[in-house]
């Protein structure tokens, strides 16, 4: 089925990032099981972040609680590790906060303060159950070269295709409203009822399942890979995620 269009967009799905208590418990499985390639990180106030490309260039994210009280810290205790939310660059912030403010939603964490990092948060309360991070930067590309990433696994195999998230969502107008509406994405929809979001550039998609009986927000990690991967069945035992296969696109 052909993909619909709303708008020509300049909007990139950039990462997927994961709450854990610790950055170097993640690297066994990221680098050792899915051959992720360490990208960028730093310490970035009360919580310190590192990203891993994969093949085609998706990326997910590890995050870890620094000092002794912070938001990872809450969420962590509320929820365990696991998906905490995603991230999109905008070509201009402002204008993104009101076309989702246009829509019913309330902008939380505006800051322009920096200007080669802008950003602003839909509350996942609103946003399907995920905090979606807006993004507008002047960076490309990893960015400076100061990271040290925690050790991997030596002779690490190929890395996989990080296809993208996907969801669940009650209602299908709201999907429609939050990633095609405010976030321009190309939907359609596959043979098995979900909606499916690209962003032009982006080599990840979101994926909704429409279902009124669970609960709203992530449901796994899609990856695909021509070779064999070691899954859990359920939720990864220290991300708290959920990795399933799927044909990489």
């Amino acid at each position: 089925m052909a993909y619909t269009t709303t708008s020509v967009s300049a909007i990139r799905f950039d990462h997927i990032a994961i709450a854990v208590p610790r950055i170097a418990e993640a690297t066994p499985f990221l680098v050792g099981e899915l051959g992720g390639v360490p990208a960028y990180g730093a310490p970035a106030g009360a919580y310190r972040f590192g990203q891993w490309r994969f093949d085609g260039g998706g990326r997910l994210e590890i995050l870890e609680p620094l000092g002794e009280d912070g938001f990872l810290h809450r969420f962590l205790a509320r929820h365990g590790p696991g998906i905490h939310h995603v991230t999109f660059r905008v070509p201009r912030l402002r204008e993104a906060c009101e076309r989702a403010q246009a829509h019913g939603y309330t902008i939380v964490g505006y800051d322009d303060s920096n200007p080669h990092w802008k950003e602003a948060f839909l509350h996942p309360k609103q946003a399907l159950g995920i905090v979606v991070q807006f993004a507008e930067t002047a960076r490309g590309g990893d960015g400076p070269p100061r990271w040290q990433p925690p050790p991997g696994p030596l002779d690490p195999p190929p890395p996989v295709t990080i296809v993208g998230l996907r969801l669940r969502a009650h209602v299908r107008d709201r999907s429609q409203t939050q990633w095609a509406s405010v976030l321009l994405g190309e939907s359609r929809e596959s043979a098995d009822g979900r909606l499916i979001y690209r962003w032009p550039g982006s080599p990840m998609r979101i994926a909704v399942e429409i279902d009124g009986s669970g609960e709203e927000g992530p449901i796994a990690v899609e990856l695909g890979s021509h070779r064999p991967v070691s899954l859990p069945a359920g939720a990864h035992p220290l991300l708290g995620a959920v990795f399933t296969r799927c044909p990489a696109p």
